[in-house]
């Protein structure tokens, strides 16, 4: 057990608060705060005041800390720390849309990415910056997929009902999905790999046709029928039902149920 006197006590607080100005002080609350110590706790466990663990720790939300780095800590130290801070509330920004940050935008792009950052951390970020930072994290550029609202009030019914007809599937009934699409039978040209100045060309086979298939699947043996036509409209879906019903009532099935969209 070690007993110091008044005198002493504050000898060493000196000492101590004149070794870890600057940085010490500030990395051992940055690291406490992180696991989860109440400002109180460091307060205490460090004797330091409450106002400067959340003076050091709105400077880190900021990004406006200022470290004195002695000669045995590597000045880019810091900066990387800084950068990974960034990075992580640059992926937290890409969780929300634009519209939530003021922006009249459906997507985002480097440089509303870049002024949104940098009105959060109150210093310009640039957007080679952010774009930099993306490719980092495994973020790319590419167009998203489209998919069918989930909307609809009767969703959950409609559902339940296919799941009820499913369940209690005979071993004489079956239960199939239909729908239709329409095929562009006139390729689409995309791009390629070309010399800078040259252009290919590609003979088309003659004017745009197309073809509308209907097609239904069998949810329990994978099994699949189709029907094709020049027009989409009642008699094509007509004509996949009679091949539904020419295919499963040769086999001994006395009931078909057949999903589809209307």
């Amino acid at each position: 057990m070690v007993t110091l006197t008044a005198r002493q006590q504050s000898l060493v607080l000196a000492q101590l608060r004149t070794a870890r100005y600057g940085h010490l002080l500030t990395l051992h609350i940055l690291l406490l705060l992180h696991h989860g110590y109440s400002p109180t706790q460091i307060a205490a466990c460090l004797f330091c005041s409450r106002s400067s663990v959340y003076r050091s720790a709105g400077a880190w939300r900021t990004g406006t800390l200022t470290l004195t780095v002695t000669r045995h800590l590597p000045r880019s130290w810091w900066g990387r720390a800084l950068a990974d801070d960034l990075r992580r509330k640059l992926i937290l920004l890409l969780r929300y849309v634009p519209r939530a940050f003021g922006w009249r935008r459906t997507r985002w792009s480097c440089a509303c990415l870049a002024l949104t950052l940098s009105r959060q951390v109150g210093y310009q970020i640039s957007a080679e910056t952010v774009r930099r930072w993306l490719h980092q994290a495994d973020y790319v550029w590419k167009r998203p997929s489209l998919v069918a609202r989930a909307d609809d009030p009767a969703r959950a019914t409609l559902l339940a009902r296919i799941r009820l007809h499913w369940e209690g599937l005979g071993p004489r009934e079956a239960l199939v999905f239909a729908d239709e699409l329409e095929l562009h039978l006139l390729p689409k040209v995309g791009a390629q790999w070309t010399r800078r100045g040259q252009r290919l060309e590609i003979v088309t086979p003659g004017q745009d046709r197309r073809c509308y298939l209907a097609a239904a699947l069998d949810f329990r043996t994978g099994r699949l029928l189709h029907r094709t036509g020049d027009t989409k409209n009642r008699f094509l879906f007509l004509d996949l039902l009679r091949a539904l019903d020419r295919a499963y009532s040769g086999t001994g099935f006395r009931r078909v149920f057949v999903v589809a969209d209307n």
